[in-house]
């Protein structure tokens, strides 16, 4: 990608970054001793997950000239061709379609390739020798005069919450995905092949109504990006919790009128740290980059359940 030309708009991306020191020998032997106890069935607790490894940590300003129109993304990978190629992050389509490039912007878990500069810059806050937020006359000067007079303002960038940092904006999200493995991310049938009277396979034996599919095709578009579990403050908040993504992966397959397991799924999420953990704040439903409300469908889970209980 080009450097864009001048345009006089500038805007300083704070980044908090983050590089790790190796690992001695003797904490790679005490993280497999056969005395740890792993607080959830589903894995290690995003309270132990989320410690962030021994490494350096500090905050790094870029200012960069920028149209309100770019993407955060956009910046960063200006950042690294052009700038500070040591600059870490996550990216692949680049559409919002993969959800590999999550972070939290000013913190909000959102996509960077779908935040744009114009709709995230926010006036510099300004401090004084104390460490106290200077405002309105006390500042005693414009809230952006360190981004120039027409900067457009500081936009704070941070991995995503509740998860380990691997370097700087790249969170890791290996557990996130294996506890949706764990709760079997499959069609479950019973493996009997369907035929006609004339002894020829049945085509249509999985064949479902327009109401079948509406009531679960929003879910397949989840796109597994992380938005919702770092915006939910049971999970990103370090409780045992088996996150609003792997809920939303068994609703999908609950919802379908093919799938032949919605007991078992059921009974495989009904415990203390599975829907039980669930405080119905619903703040995964603000950050979901695709739109789906995640916390109602949590709650339409839990009506089930306590249907199945009764």
């Amino acid at each position: 990608m080009a450097q864009l030309a001048s345009s006089g708009t500038t805007v300083t991306l704070r980044v908090h970054r983050f590089s790790p020191k190796p690992a001695r020998e003797r904490d790679r032997a005490r993280g497999s001793s056969p005395f740890a106890r792993k607080a959830s069935p589903f894995g290690d607790s995003p309270a132990r997950a989320a410690r962030r490894p021994r490494g350096k940590q500090w905050t790094q300003d870029y200012t960069l000239d920028v149209r309100g129109d770019e993407t955060i993304l956009d910046c960063l990978l200006r950042v690294k061709r052009t700038i500070d190629p040591t600059l870490m992050f996550r990216y692949s389509c680049g559409h919002g379609m993969c959800g590999s490039d999550a972070a939290a912007v000013n913190g909000t878990p959102t996509l960077l390739c779908k935040a744009k500069i114009g709709d995230w810059a926010q006036p510099e806050r300004l401090v004084d020798a104390e460490g106290f937020r200077r405002t309105g006359s006390d500042a005693g000067e414009p809230a952006d005069a360190t981004n120039g007079a027409d900067g457009l303002g500081v936009i704070e960038l941070a991995p995503l919450p509740g998860f380990a940092v691997d370097r700087d904006l790249i969170a890791d999200i290996d557990p996130m995905l294996e506890q949706i493995k764990r709760l079997k991310p499959y069609l479950i049938a019973d493996g009997v092949l369907a035929t006609t009277e004339d002894g020829k396979v049945d085509v249509l034996e999985y064949l479902q109504s327009p109401e079948q599919l509406a009531k679960y095709e929003t879910l397949t578009t989840c796109i597994v990006c992380g938005a919702c579990e770092g915006a939910c403050p049971v999970y990103a908040g370090g409780e045992a919790f088996i996150g609003p993504a792997a809920l939303i992966n068994q609703a999908r397959f609950i919802d379908d009128s093919r799938d032949e397991a919605t007991c078992e799924r059921l009974e495989a999420i009904d415990t203390a740290d599975g829907i039980q953990a669930c405080q119905s704040v619903r703040a995964c439903s603000r950050e979901c980059p695709v739109g789906i409300d995640v916390g109602e469908q949590i709650w339409q889970l839990i009506a089930q359940v306590k249907e199945r209980e009764a």
